[in-house]
């Protein structure tokens, strides 16, 4: 039975969330659980996702109380190309122990995710469901083109949970400033992270392009940081390569609450729609993300008092001409190659304010800068 609004649930003690995916879709979800967590201060919330979902939320204020990591999965944590059946067998005997009284699935449309969350024996099960999933307890349908942020909202409505703060808010702690400092010490200059990668090369705008935004800035007295996980550094050097001053590259140098702490202490990040994008908000870096028309719609920024979204409104593929709005294809062609320099570059600039990079490079004002 689908159900859009049902009041506050009494005795519920022990609530298992389970949300498998990357750390910038655990961002899109914090709003949801501080609403849950008001609602419900004296349940116990275990976020059922993976080992870096448990080292963000470890030693780390939440509203989650501990983290469970799901053994790969079929369509829920795709770790390789095959499920390990004996890991979960025994993962879900663990878990029909716990004795959950409520279970909310955030994992997608539910083809997998709505068997799998029906199968901890929680009594009562809640989430996302499309045509094709099996029902939960009660559901709100998935409709792709949604805010994440908006969606996850709405399924807590199903047991009553108050709605916190649309926009996701993360601690930063002395450990995440300590390893941040340690890597990259604080300067006068106003700091701006660059990430140049993202997880589906559609999403990625071209390293020299990035290398000319990095330039303008720091021309203007402005730090810049290169960012990035290992995976990255093909893309890094790209950029590193292609500027004509010098960066800070702290590709592979920074664990993810190293990244936190450094997001915490800068004033702008420029990024591909990626994890680290949507995390520096929630620790108060202002933002310029590059996006998708398609992506934007799902997960842009909310607000636009400190954050900026230049976006491709590119359809096609490049390569074959399929219409992917409506139809997928396999090349890996970038759909936000088209967005200007000047566009990323204008809105980093009134991010900043003329006055603070003029301030830290003796006078040499803002206005100049676009090209």
């Amino acid at each position: 039975m689908r159900l859009v609004d049902r009041p506050h649930e009494p005795d519920l003690r022990k609530i298992a969330v389970l949300r498998a995916n990357k750390i910038g879709d655990l961002i899109f979800s914090l709003p949801a659980l501080d609403g849950l967590r008001r609602s419900y201060p004296r349940g116990e919330i275990v976020w059922l996702g993976t080992p870096l979902h448990a080292e963000f939320f470890g030693g780390r204020p939440s509203p989650v109380d501990r983290v469970v990591v799901v053994p790969p999965s079929r369509g829920v944590r795709e770790e390789g190309p095959n499920d390990d059946p004996i890991a979960l067998d025994h993962f879900f005997a663990a878990m029909q122990k716990e004795r959950f009284d409520l279970a909310i699935q955030l994992h997608g449309g539910g083809r997998y995710s709505n068997p799998f969350v029906r199968r901890l024996g929680a009594r009562l099960t809640v989430g996302l469901k499309t045509p094709d999933a099996a029902p939960l307890d009660r559901w709100v349908p998935y409709t792709y083109f949604q805010h994440e942020v908006i969606r996850y909202l709405e399924v807590m409505a199903l047991v009553g949970a108050a709605r916190a703060d649309l926009e996701p808010r993360v601690a930063v702690t002395a450990k995440d400033r300590d390893e941040a400092e340690r890597v990259s010490p604080s300067t006068t200059a106003p700091l701006v992270v660059i990430h140049p990668g993202a997880s589906d090369p559609r999403r990625r705008w071209s390293p020299e392009k990035f290398a000319e935004v990095a330039d303008r800035l720091m021309r203007d007295g402005a730090t810049v940081a290169i960012i990035g996980t290992d995976a990255d550094r093909p893309l890094a050097d790209a950029v590193l390569a292609a500027m004509k001053s010098t960066a800070l590259d702290l590709v592979g140098r920074l664990s993810l609450g190293g990244l936190i702490g450094l997001l915490s202490r800068a004033r702008l990040i420029v990024a591909n729609d990626s994890g680290p994008l949507h995390l520096a908000p929630t620790v108060g870096c202002a933002s310029v993300g590059i996006y998708w028309c398609g992506n934007m719609i799902n997960g842009g920024p909310l607000t636009r008092t400190r954050h900026r979204a230049a976006v491709s409104w590119q359809l096609d593929c490049s390569e074959c001409g399929a219409r992917c709005m409506e139809e997928g294809c396999a090349h890996p062609s970038s759909f936000v190659a088209g967005v200007p320099v000047a566009e990323v570059l204008e809105a980093a600039l009134e991010l900043l304010g003329a006055e603070g990079l003029a301030a830290s490079k003796g006078g040499v004002t803002a206005q100049a800068v676009r090209p």
